[in-house]
């Protein structure tokens, strides 16, 4: 995570506690990183830029990040991880959120860094999994996003997510079991989506692939109309 430049600025001190104030500073958005300028000569060329933010959701370790940044190299817009960006805005990781301050004061910061990056220039974000909780969110992304739910097996984002012990949700939990309860929730607000993708346990070019198709034909079915 990197360290804020001097001159940043911020909105205000963050509740009683003397932290900073969720706000992601002005600039343009981070581009999508890890791509190799040799492998672009022979890489598909991008299909045309969408003109508005393509929002991926989904539940955690269905692959948000990763197609995410394929997509964007794919569609020619910049790419944005909507929690690195709360990391960046907090200057903490999201498990030191979540640890000093909970829940709810995670939930009103990402509402507000949800806010700024949807309002902003068109990107491919790759949301939190808990951003749709938030009404002002989801209004956000029906008027400034084309959103995208990328749907995969439970039991495959569960072997997915317990290699690694960084989510604050899952810790203490039989990994399943947790998804299970958060899908319960989430499912009727992720299926609000303009566009629904399966992803299985293939390779994240395929899930690519998979999305510009769908987002291709519901791009020309919204001229159509």
């Amino acid at each position: 995570m990197r360290a804020l430049a001097s001159g940043d600025a911020w909105c205000r001190d963050w509740s009683d506690h003397g932290l900073p104030f969720f706000f992601l500073p002005p600039g343009p958005p981070v581009t999508a990183a890890g791509a190799d300028p040799k492998s672009s000569r022979t890489a598909r060329p991008a299909i045309p830029r969408p003109g508005r933010t393509i929002a991926l959701v989904g539940l955690m370790g269905v692959g948000k990040s990763t197609v995410g940044r394929r997509l964007a190299h794919r569609v020619d817009l910049p790419f944005v991880d909507g929690d690195e960006a709360i990391e960046t805005a907090a200057r903490m990781t999201v498990s030191e959120i979540f640890a000093r301050l909970g829940e709810a004061e995670f939930r009103a910061g990402e509402a507000r860094v949800m806010r700024r990056l949807l309002e902003a220039p068109p990107v491919v974000l790759a949301t939190g999994g808990g951003a749709v909780l938030n009404a002002d969110t989801r209004a956000l992304m029906k008027t400034r996003a084309t959103t995208v739910w990328l749907r995969a097996d439970l039991k495959i984002v569960a072997a997915r997510v317990q290699r690694r012990d960084t989510r604050p949700l899952l810790r203490g939990k039989d990994p399943l079991q947790a998804l299970t309860a958060m899908a319960e929730v989430r499912y009727p607000l992720y299926e609000t989506a303009d566009v629904i993708v399966d992803v299985g346990a293939g390779a994240h070019g395929q899930a690519v692939e998979a999305i510009l198709a769908a987002l291709t034909d519901y791009w020309t079915r919204e001229m159509d109309t």
